[in-house]
């Protein structure tokens, strides 16, 4: 007949017993000293091992071998192993809860053993006990015969009433160790010859949630529901667990904003029968080992399975990002006890992620750059609106746009300069301005949108949570007192103070470019352009002037082409600056 698992392999030594080594090596010492207690409370996790434990235990103090208990050969040890010993009495306090049945053990108590040296009860699930039942019981427990042994087996000790625990010596069992159920269960199959894939077993130990019993039901129904081969999707499929590669393109989505996709794939989940619960866990342990990659990328704390996964899809998202949704996801999971609707909950949750990392309010957005232009001593209609949008109606400009788009003007491709730091550091301290050409930041301005302009403020009020990531703190930093001017469709003019923080920008994008910055952070790749307030508020004027006139130059069309082209060491770092950036105007102070 077949036996489960978790029965066949039941530890029948303390030596077989998977974890819990602080309670093993306390009650070998027990033994080894004779000081035996008269009771023991075993609390814990389902699945902990406290029951096998405590047969053990029973099992060590009738053995006939004190020398090497438990023997396993004398006639106790056989008796204990086929569950017929009769001096080892197994109540389950679940059905046997009553004043009743507490009496007649108590009557029974007082009898001396009759094959062994003690006489032990073992009463699992003692919690259940009712209130009359633990009174009666209260004063049998602090002073039984010297030949008995209570031990109480426990899920919930908070349920026990105080009087019974302060006459036991509690041992609390902890769940077991992912690594040690991997081990346990690589052992089964081996001995089961069960083939089964290492993320399967990996996956396997993280559904038992710490329980060695659950690991074992869990193996055995794969093993039922597989014919040959287990894999990682087989035990998905069963227990209705997302793959990390799902979950990592569930969160993707909700970093790019992609609303009806996120929403979609929730919705597809609770209609499959997936746990959204364990969804949701699974979600906050991916978050977590992608804020430890960051700072220790190379950390055996990771699946490498995963790793793939996190630095593909959560990676490209700034870490105070992932840290926001990790708050809200564990927030979210301690209110499914009480939700009328785990997907309602989920989904919430989700959303409020997508609109956080949106921008506030428009009344907030436009008080905060009128701020800024009152700090620049620029007036508020030409930063407040859209700096190309200085009239009512642009319609005739993006029509000239339109009609001329054959004909633009096209600007020189930007490259990627090597310049290194140290000669950053030498052009800073000759103080040497970087300056946009006026008539190009005219084209620039021509060929802008509105609608880029809005669409890129919306997404850069997320530059903050790149303050601190390790990639992109740098490109965020100089941003970070910066508005936008206008946008393109592969570029954007900001707006700072001050020069020194023009030419830093304009320098930055000359030695290591912004383009990988805008990718993550608008989703598109961008060049920025740098202008100071002064030259600002200029170029605007001459803007209006010349909107006005009808004297604007053709827009300007930014090709963006990374080369690694490197300067030639004989030219001045003037010229090797003009060749890299042809746009741009060193003037000495």
């Amino acid at each position: 007949m077949y036996q489960a698992l978790y029965r066949k392999y039941r530890p029948q030594t303390f030596d077989e017993v998977v974890g819990q080594k602080h309670i093993i090596q306390t009650l070998k010492n027990a033994i080894v000293q004779d000081r035996i207690a008269h009771a023991y409370l075993f609390c814990g996790p389902r699945g902990t091992g406290k029951t096998s434990i405590a047969k053990i235990f029973a099992k060590m103090l009738n053995c006939e071998d004190k020398e090497h208990a438990p023997c396993g050969e004398c006639l106790n040890c056989q008796m204990v192993q086929n569950g017929s010993h009769p001096d080892i009495i197994e109540i389950d306090a679940a059905s046997n809860n009553g004043v009743d049945e507490v009496r007649d053990l108590i009557d029974r108590v007082k009898y001396a053993p009759m094959q062994g040296t003690y006489k032990i009860y073992i009463i699992d699930e003692v919690h259940m006990m009712t209130t009359g039942a633990f009174n009666a019981l209260l004063k049998t427990i602090e002073e039984p015969p010297a030949h008995v042994v209570f031990i109480l087996a426990t899920t919930e000790p908070n349920k026990v009433i105080p009087t019974i625990i302060s006459r036991c010596q509690r041992f609390d069992f902890n769940k077991v160790s992912l690594q040690d159920l991997i081990s346990r269960l690589q052992i089964v199959c081996r001995s089961e010859k069960i083939d089964i894939d290492e993320e399967a077993v990996y996956l396997i130990a993280q559904l038992s949630d710490g329980g060695m019993r659950d690991a074992l039901s869990i193996l055995d129904q794969c093993t039922a529901f597989c014919t040959s081969n287990i894999s990682i999707d087989d035990v998905r499929q069963i227990y209705g667990v997302m793959t990390t590669a799902e979950l990592g393109t569930l969160f993707y989505d909700l970093y790019k904003g992609n609303t009806e996709a996120l929403i979609k794939t929730l919705n597809d989940a609770e209609a499959s029968g997936m746990d959204l619960k364990r969804l949701t866990q699974d979600m906050i342990s991916l978050l977590k080992d992608s804020l430890i990659l960051d700072r220790a990328p190379q950390t055996g704390l990771v699946l490498p399975a995963h790793k793939e996964v996190i630095q593909e899809k959560f990676m490209i998202s700034p870490s105070p990002f992932r840290l926001n949704v990790l708050n809200e996801l564990m927030d979210t999971y301690t209110k499914f006890h009480y939700a009328s609707s785990i997907l309602d909950y989920l989904e919430t949750a989700f959303l409020k992620c997508v609109l956080n990392s949106d921008i506030p309010k428009e009344s907030k957005i436009e008080q905060k750059v009128e701020n800024k232009s009152k700090k620049n001593g620029i007036s508020e209609p030409k930063i407040t609106d859209s700096s190309y949008d200085l009239s009512s109606d642009y319609s005739e400009i993006d029509k000239k746009e339109e009609n001329n788009a054959e004909n633009t003007t096209k600007i020189d491709d930007l490259k990627i300069s090597d310049v290194s730091r140290e000669t950053l550091k030498q052009d800073r301290n000759e103080d040497r301005k970087i300056r946009l050409e006026e008539e190009y930041v005219l084209q620039l301005l021509v060929g802008a949108q509105k609608k880029e302009r809005q669409i890129d403020t919306q997404k850069m009020s997320q530059n903050e949570y790149y303050l601190s990531d390790l990639k992109f703190g740098r490109f965020a930093s100089t941003l970070r007192n910066a508005h936008i001017v206008a946008s393109g469709k592969n570029y954007m003019i900001v707006g700072v103070n001050s020069e020194i923080e023009a030419k830093e920008i304009n320098s930055l994008q000359l030695e290591e470019g912004y383009e990988s910055f805008t990718e993550s952070i608008l989703g598109v790749t961008k060049v920025v352009f740098a202008l100071d307030s002064k030259q600002e508020q200029k170029v605007l004027e001459d803007f209006k002037i010349r909107w006005a006139e009808k004297t604007l130059p053709e827009a300007a069309e930014v090709q963006i082409v990374r080369k690694s082209k490197v300067s030639s060491p004989q030219n001045t770092k003037e010229e090797q600056m003009k060749e890299l950036f042809p746009t741009l105007e060193i003037v000495e102070d």
